[in-house]
């Protein structure tokens, strides 16, 4: 930071962030200073100390753009109270006047100074120019970054959801599928795109530290964690502060918001781009009543844009619950329950149709009718596909779903649907409580007798209270000398992760004891062993308790063993679950639907059983499920299954970021930049180094600790030695590398001597930056990034751009100063050679331009054509979703022509004849 400190009004420009365009000071008090960017529509605060800022400057000579477009020379500059006037062809233009959209790098008036860098240093800055740039247009930008197995279905919705300006979906994979990775993929995309700058995540509270685990893990995404304690600590320090204001990524849980008005309210007023609900089935709605959760969840979608809603059972209330969950993704498009249930009825008919398509068969002259009068697409597509252009069957397929499947809000994938999933094994014991008639000892004496029978085997039990959990304990204690750990909601966040860490050891607990809260959201996949001490009521919720095994990951058969107790309630449940839904070994589809089908069965031999009773109950369960299966798997199912893994498009997106995994050159680029600002890097095995800070040449570069940080390349060692960093481009050491290098003076200029290169003569090498200053939500650098432009000119001005033997040239150290002393050169010669260069490069950059706008009018139209079709016949798309791609074209194509190409280095070489 300058001596001379900013003062409200100034102009400054960011170091670290050129493409933001000129700043203005809003403030600079108590060591801290915020500056609001207008063309970019930013705001950024930044520690006094260590701002990467800049004052705006201009000098006798320079030319000024104004705001209202002008362009002036400066001829006399002037300073009052602290405040800079320029005099510029007879007018007035004060600081405040000048255009929010210039940009600064003067790599000029280095040169001509003397003032040059190292060659190395200029490659170094030439090549993070290239790659900043294809990284920010990458379409795997904030995937690849993710430590995560690359799989196919979770690909899929991570790229289909985050194509998306505003995505609002409900991820309803099956337990054990990933659904948090595929939020974390999808976020981390918006999050570095700049699409969601503030994320608010909700989350049961025995969930707070594991969704802080796997964003820092898998994805480097800090968040801060946010009780009571800590919104109290906020405030202390400032009264009158919104403390959700004090972090732009938080996690917190739903309970402590739902069930504290005044934290409620500060939350909804510090607004957000992104909302994130894991175990969404827990939010209560009906007619008659809404839950304290589901009315503030409800209250923040209404004014966030994007929302994720995760829940692997989404139709664990039923139909109105899983209608609930839907309409806070769109209350506009749900708004009425019947006519929700009256659709389900028609996707059998639309999934028969896209299988015959599938199997290379026609649709059928019906299909042709039904389809065809509703939407001017598919009678178009079934016209190609008559006309025997075969491309059209794909797109076909692709609009059956779009405009009569499940629609866009909804992505869920089965186990049926995938591969490489464990077995599961079902193993019932009866039990006799003999005279004493205690159920809680005839299953307490089993379960001694079971862990001595898998005497070195881990087992995660779980039961429904935490009182239950505690008795078990104990009295499994006395009986025997085993290791045991519990998990239930009386113990603290802390606590529960100890104890389910200490489970995970190969020397720790034996057992882990868990409450119902145990069988949501924590993955347990190195256990084979599941005991359920009983039963809940819900096949949706026992699925959820197998899934804490049951899961990507798992490498053996799961053994789950359901001790129950002849003649009693215990037996009606296992005995029901297992032969009339086979609901322990496969997911049961549908089994909500059965349950509303038998319930007054069930609850009546609960109440008094009866043998004969319960094997009618298990034969007319048996026949109910089989149909309720075969008419999912043939309707809402298989059009979800259709919809929520396209293997084409995971397979794309793996093939690119694989692509840039086995990137050599880009760890060699890595290693060298870093090793300009002095980090100390020593080799660590294949692809792996350890990182010590050395003798780092600013203190502006990320922190590295003292002891060292261990990293990798390699994505498949990274997911085995979770002490490793994974380092990719989305990795924060690379992007905050690269922004302090190319922020910077550094490699901006430089002199080389080409001994060998022909006759005696100069050439002049320049990049220039096509910048496109533009709000981070328009996502502008999917069509323009900040994209390099080289060319290169000799003394005569002749175009060598694209001479193999300029860009492989060995360059030495040489006295520029022997060239700047000839007047010619400096006063004549250089001034010639830039003003050719930067002509041709802003030819090259009118032409990016005009790509650029083509691209993105091509994209965007397209997109609000198919919507505004879909829209038609299926108003699962939203009026709000079609009108914001509308503006956002506008303002693209506004902020696209208003791109400029900036210098940003300039390196002289001059060739000297003879042998190299």
């Amino acid at each position: 930071m300058p001596s001379d400190l900013p003062i409200p009004g100034q102009r400054w420009v960011s170091d670290t962030e050129p493409e933001l365009g000129l700043g203005i000071i809003l403030k600079a008090e108590y060591g801290r200073v915020e500056v609001f960017f207008p063309a970019a529509m930013e705001q950024r605060q930044y520690a006094l100390k260590s701002a990467p800022l800049r004052r705006v400057r201009f000098h006798e000579g320079d030319r000024i753009k104004t705001s209202e477009g002008q362009q002036l020379l400066v001829t006399t500059i002037e300073e009052r109270s602290g405040m800079l006037v320029y005099l510029a062809e007879g007018q007035e233009v004060t600081e405040a006047q000048l255009s929010d959209t210039i940009s600064f790098s003067k790599p000029e008036d280095r040169l001509l100074a003397g003032q040059v860098d190292e060659n190395a240093t200029f490659d170094l800055r030439g090549e993070a120019l290239q790659r900043r740039c294809r990284h920010r247009q990458s379409a795997v930008r904030g995937f690849v970054g993710g430590r995560v197995d690359l799989i196919t279905h979770q690909m899929s919705i991570a790229g289909e959801v985050a194509s998306r300006l505003v995505p609002r979906v409900l991820l309803a994979d099956e337990v054990g599928l990933g659904k948090t990775i595929e939020a974390g993929l999808i976020l981390h995309r918006l999050h570095l795109t700049g699409r969601a700058q503030r994320i608010l995540v909700l989350v049961p509270e025995s969930l707070v530290h594991q969704w802080f685990v796997e964003m820092l893990r898998r994805f480097n995404l800090l968040f801060s964690l946010f009780d009571e304690e800590r919104c109290v600590s906020i405030e202390q320090n400032d009264p009158t502060a919104n403390p959700f204001l004090d972090s732009q990524l938080i996690i917190c849980s739903t309970a402590f918001l739902s069930g504290n008005a005044q934290r409620a309210q500060q939350v909804l007023a510090a607004g957000w781009d992104l909302l994130v609900v894991d175990e969404a089935h827990h939010l209560e709605w009906s007619h008659e009543a809404v839950s304290p959760q589901y009315a503030l969840v409800e209250s923040l979608a209404k004014q966030t844009k994007g929302l994720l809603l995760l829940t692997a059972t989404p139709q664990q209330l039923g139909p109105e619950g899983h209608f609930a969950r839907l309409r806070l993704l769109d209350p506009d498009r749900y708004d009425n329950l019947e006519r929700f249930m009256e659709e389900a009825e028609h996707y059998e008919q639309v999934a028969k149709a896209i299988d015959r398509l599938i199997d290379g068969k026609p649709l059928t002259k019906s299909d042709r009718t039904v389809f065809g009068q509703k939407s001017s697409r598919i009678r178009q597509r079934c016209d190609e596909l008559a006309a025997g252009d075969e491309k059209a069957r794909a797109a076909l397929i692709s609009d059956l779903l779009d405009e009569f499947g499940t629609g866009r809000v909804m992505f869920r994938n089965t186990r049926a649907a995938l591969s490489g999933f464990p077995e599961r094994q079902a193993k019932l014991v009866s039990l006799d409580a003999g005279k004493t008639g205690a159920e809680l000892e005839a299953k307490i004496k089993w379960l001694v007798a079971l862990l001595k029978e898998f005497a070195e085997e881990k087992v995660l039990l779980i039961c429904r209270t935490r009182e239950l959990v505690e008795e078990i304990s104990e009295r499994l204690q006395r009986e025997l000398n085993v290791a045991v750990a519990l998990f239930h909601e009386e113990l603290t966040l802390l606590q529960r992760d100890r104890n389910a860490a200490f489970f995970s050891e190969e020397e720790g607990a034996r057992i882990l004891i868990c409450s119902e809260i145990g069988s949501e959201g924590r993955n347990f996949q190195f256990a084979h062993h599941l005991v359920l001490f009983d039963l809940p009521e819900d096949p949706e919720l026992l699925e959820q308790r197998i899934g804490r095994l049951d899961r990507i990951g798992q490498t053996a058969t799961i053994q789950i063993h359901v001790p129950y107790l002849r003649g009693t309630a215990s037996e009606v449940l296992a005995r029901w679950y297992h032969e009339g839904l086979n609901a322990f070994e496969k997911n049961p589809h549908g089994a909500s639907e059965i349950v509303r089908a038998l319930e007054k069965d069930l609850a009546a031999l609960r109440q008094k059983f009866s043998a004969a009773k319960l094997e009618k109950l298990i034969t007319k369960s048996r026949d109910l499920s089989g149909k309720v299966a075969k008419k999912l798997e043939h309707g809402h199912d298989r059009l979800l299954e259709l919809n929520s893994c396209k293997v084409g498009v995971a397979e794309e997106l793996t093939r690119q970021i694989r692509a840039l995994d086995t990137d050599e050159k880009f760890e060699h680029f890595v290693i060298g930049l870093l090793d300009h600002f002095g980090v100390q890097v020593e080799d660590h095995g294949v692809r792996s180094y350890i990182l010590r800070p050395g003798h780092l040449i600013t203190d502006a570069f990320p922190t590295v600790p003292e002891e060292g940080m261990t990293v990798t390349f390699d994505r498949t060692r990274a997911l085995s030695r979770e002490d490793l960093g994974f380092v990719s481009g989305d990795h924060p050491l690379v992007r905050a590398s690269l922004d302090l290098l190319l922020g910077s003076e550094r490699g901006n200029t430089a002199f080389g001597m080409w001994k060998g290169g022909g006759s005696e003569g100069m050439l002049l090498e320049i990049y220039t930056v096509v910048e496109c200053i533009a709000p981070a939500a328009l996502h502008a650098d999917r069509f323009l990034p900040a994209t390099p432009i080289r060319v290169v000119v000799d003394h005569a001005l002749a175009d060598h751009t694209d001479d193999e033997a300029v860009a492989s040239a060995k360059l030495e150290k040489g006295d520029i100063f022997r060239l700047l002393d000839r007047g010619a050169v400096k006063k004549k010669l250089l001034p010639a050679m830039l003003e050719k260069a930067q002509a041709m490069a802003a030819e090259r950059a009118q032409r990016l331009i005009e790509a650029a706008n083509t691209a993105m009018t091509l994209q965007l139209r397209n997109e609000i054509e198919r919507l505004e079709d879909l829209r038609q016949i299926n108003d699962h798309v939203r009026p709000e979703e079609i009108e914001a791609i509308r503006q956002q074209q506008t303002d693209l194509q506004a902020a696209i022509a208003a791109a400029q190409p900036r210098l940003d280095a300039v390196r002289l070489i001059f060739r000297v004849p003879g042998v190299a």
